[in-house]
């Protein structure tokens, strides 16, 4: 039966229209003063056509059967009614690429994967990685980042600067996420002739020399500290930001207020940032279980399934971030195009369980994530 809530909008009912039998789409992120759509990258909000409508059917009756009124023609024209909730699983909206060319981290937070398990070393030969390189321009159009590291130390790389220099001859927006060690004078000049990044990040927990050492196994504060002195007037990049990561205590308050009030009138912004547990993978910070509850998607950074691409320095894709062992192999660039992973079958798959089209496996990665949207 239609919900009985009041309508704000017009919606004469079009009484000569053929019956139909719609959904809203599945992969929409619905929320009380917003609704967004990930695989269009649009967005609606109060005061828009169609948005009161959309808001009743979600809460009421996510399905119609029946003739539509002519708004929920237009919803429909418009993609956010679907005639099959599993018909966008193959398609996606490539927005960000997390492609890491190297295996090899230069510390060992206790709060990373890689403390405990870091990988064999290896590194991206410079061909292949201009090939996939080469695939990712299809989509550059609507690609607004290439972060340079899933887990490892980009900068550790003795071909950081020449993987950003092709990012750039490709015009491809290059992130870097690094612990700053390698953020040398000589480096941060040298980027700064190749054009600069598109956003940069220096993961910097704490100013107390003998807490950095203990957390990270290195110590690696006096240099990072004199890399960050360098580059703080510099614009390296248009968004330039320090992570502070803690577990949202007294004491990582404290590292936040201080990092803060060191690097106040600099180009850095600084950011407060409680560690996760990384959907269960590391036995410290937010964590989360949300195996009696429907998947409903992912508000990772817009949407890990939908708009992201995780590259390993292997060729391998996997599905998220998250998954730093790699249970969830989507595809592999040494044997298939980036165009076949990411609208191929085991993507698709992926996608349904995370958005609940399909019900997922009780031990799903998305299950213990922090970041998942649940219904």
């Amino acid at each position: 039966m239609r919900g009985t809530a009041k309508i704000t909008e017009a919606s004469d009912c079009a009484a000569d229209t053929a019956p139909v039998s719609w959904k809203i789409s599945p992969y929409l992120h619905v929320e009380l003063d917003r609704v967004y759509d990930p695989l269009t990258d649009r967005l609606l909000v109060p005061g828009q056509r169609g948005f009161a409508k959309l808001q009743e059917l979600y809460q009421s009756a996510p399905s119609i059967h029946g003739p539509p009124d002519s708004i929920e023609e237009y919803l429909h024209q418009e993609g956010w009614l679907v005639d099959d909730a599993a018909e966008g699983s193959p398609r996606f909206f490539l927005k960000y690429v997390s492609f890491e060319a190297n295996t090899t981290c230069n510390q060992s937070c206790y709060f990373c994967p890689v403390s405990v398990n870091p990988r064999e070393p290896h590194f991206m030969p410079m061909d292949f990685y201009e090939e996939i390189v080469q695939q990712l321009t299809t989509y550059r159009e609507t690609i607004e980042g290439v972060s340079m590291i899933h887990y490892n130390e980009a900068t550790v790389d003795k071909r950081f600067l020449d993987r950003i220099r092709l990012l750039r001859s490709y015009d491809l927006p290059p992130v870097v996420a690094t612990n700053g060690t390698g953020m040398t004078p000589k480096r941060v000049d040298a980027i700064m002739q190749l054009g600069g990044l598109h956003y940069l990040c220096i993961n910097l927990s704490t100013l107390d020399r003998e807490q950095y050492r203990k957390e990270r196994g290195r110590n690696h504060l006096d240099l990072v500290l004199k890399n960050l002195e360098y580059m703080k007037d510099l614009e390296i990049a248009p968004q330039m930001e320090i992570a502070v990561l803690g577990i949202g205590d007294s004491n990582h308050r404290r590292d936040f207020d201080e990092i803060s009030a060191r690097f106040a009138d600099s180009r850095f912004d600084v950011k407060y940032y409680e560690f996760m547990d990384r959907a269960g993978n590391m036995p410290i910070g937010m964590s989360s279980n949300r195996s009696d509850k429907r998947l409903c998607g992912c508000d990772q950074t817009g949407s890990r399934p939908l708009q992201w691409v995780h590259i390993t320095p292997h060729g391998k894709c996997v599905l998220c971030a998250q998954d730093y062992y790699e249970r969830y192999v989507v595809g592999d660039l040494t044997r298939e195009t980036l165009h076949q992973v990411l609208s191929g079958k085991r993507m698709a798959l992926l996608r349904r369980w995370a958005y609940g089209v399909e019900e997922a496996p009780d031990d799903f990665i998305c299950r213990y994530c922090i970041y998942a949207r649940t219904r």
